[in-house]
């Protein structure tokens, strides 16, 4: 049987992303996991938000929105985010959240389909997405229909709208074919959103290439912009003259400060603005996105998949009672791998109490996530041997670690 104690300290000891590590806030002795739910903190983000809160708001005051350029902090970080998706700097922007960005797009692709009514997605879809049809079906514009995900492209028809699909499934990690699903949808006359919350930072996204329509992603994730940071949203840039968004607040204005009563879009994806710009999130999100930058997607993703196949190695070899739900193929799945059992929660609850964090997605899915910047080898080494002693020892089934908490 494979050494793979041995084989992540030889792993760990080539890793050229190893150094990263340091460029975050980890306390020793924790295995982080579950930065596929919530980053890790960057080690520059404090600083910059004192700077931000000290002296640009605390001293620059309300002057700030020029001298510091609060005011561009939206298109800056869409053009720092573009290059990790595949888009250019002009078709993506920081705003709002995931949620708030689907139900504008969502609408947007409605009124360039006019006749048509129908959002196909997929069963099991992350929430949020399919909540968001919903109230529009709720309002009467729209239809929700929902479709498995080997019939996805046979229930393209003359009704749809938009397909609407999470490039990587939150709870499985599988991953669709971005641009075969978006000529197939383009072949029918619809219209594609992909959500990249589990993807941007992670996986190769290349939305241009694959010739998408619409995106949107959360900042909190693998771009480690903190705590309910900033999403993101992408319009093609052939779609810009044709996008109506319907949450017309007034920083998607032409002219915001002339004040006028009647609304006038602001060009391209800056119509896609509504409130005011979230500052303290925006320099967060900022530092993390600018880290992914310098190390780069090509050697994330390639980190990534190393450490997806070292722990589905060691786990197949070590704890072969959980199930793998997630595709064998890497290249086919997110930077997570998914196991399912019956008591997933209690022996997600038993990891965290050795400070090994993954997460729990219900009925019974336990997640293990990477974040190539700052994971290394030996945390999913010792992720997987603490799973065979928690088991082995029947740790898991303490009373307090049956207890749900809100979030789980």
């Amino acid at each position: 049987m494979t050494d793979f104690a041995a084989e992540a300290a030889r792993l760990d000891a080539a890793d050229p992303l190893a150094k990263w590590r340091a460029e975050f806030l980890l306390d020793e002795g924790v295995a982080y996991l579950d930065g596929n739910s919530l980053g890790a903190l960057p080690r520059a983000t404090p600083d910059r938000l004192a700077e931000v809160v000290r002296q640009e708001w605390g001293k620059g005051l309300i002057g700030s929105w020029n001298s510091a350029n609060w005011i561009g902090l939206p298109q800056k970080l869409g053009t720092m985010i573009a290059p990790l998706i595949g888009a250019g700097g002009h078709e993506v922007i920081a705003a709002d959240s995931v949620s708030v960005n689907l139900f504008k797009l969502i609408a947007a692709a409605l009124a360039m389909r006019p006749g048509r009514k129908v959002v196909l997605s997929e069963p099991g879809n992350f929430p949020t997405d399919l909540y968001m049809v919903q109230g529009l079906e709720a309002q009467g514009l729209a239809e929700r229909r929902l479709a498995g995900r080997d019939a996805v492209a046979d229930a393209l028809d003359d009704d749809v709208a938009l397909l609407m699909l999470t490039h990587v499934h939150y709870k499985t990690g599988a991953m669709f074919d971005m641009a075969a699903l978006t000529a197939k949808a383009h072949e029918a006359g619809a219209l594609v959103l992909w959500d990249l919350s589990h993807s941007a930072g992670a996986v190769p996204v290349d939305l241009n290439g694959a010739g998408a329509d619409f995106a949107v992603g959360c900042g909190y994730k693998y771009l480690n912009g903190g705590p309910g940071a900033p999403a993101f949203a992408y319009v093609a840039e052939r779609l810009h003259d044709a996008l109506q968004q319907p949450l017309s607040g007034w920083m998607g204005h032409a002219r915001p400060f002339a004040f006028d009563d009647d609304y006038a879009s602001a060009p391209g994806v800056d119509r896609l603005l509504c409130g005011t710009p979230p500052i303290l999130g925006l320099s967060a999100l900022q530092i993390g996105v600018n880290l992914m930058a310098k190390i780069g997607m090509e050697a994330l993703v390639a980190k990534s998949r190393q450490l997806s196949e070292f722990t589905r190695a060691a786990m197949a070899g070590h704890v072969p009672e959980l199930v793998c739900i997630s595709p064998e193929d890497p290249a086919m799945r997110g930077s997570q791998l998914s196991y399912r059992h019956d008591h997933a929660y209690e022996l997600c609850q038993a990891l965290i109490a050795r400070r090994v964090i993954g997460d729990f997605r219900a009925p019974d899915v336990l997640r293990l996530g990477f974040a190539p910047a700052y994971v290394s080898f030996a945390d999913c080494w010792r992720a997987v041997s603490e799973l065979r002693d928690i088991l082995d020892s029947g740790e898991w089934q303490k009373p307090e670690y049956a207890e749900r908490a809100t979030v789980t």
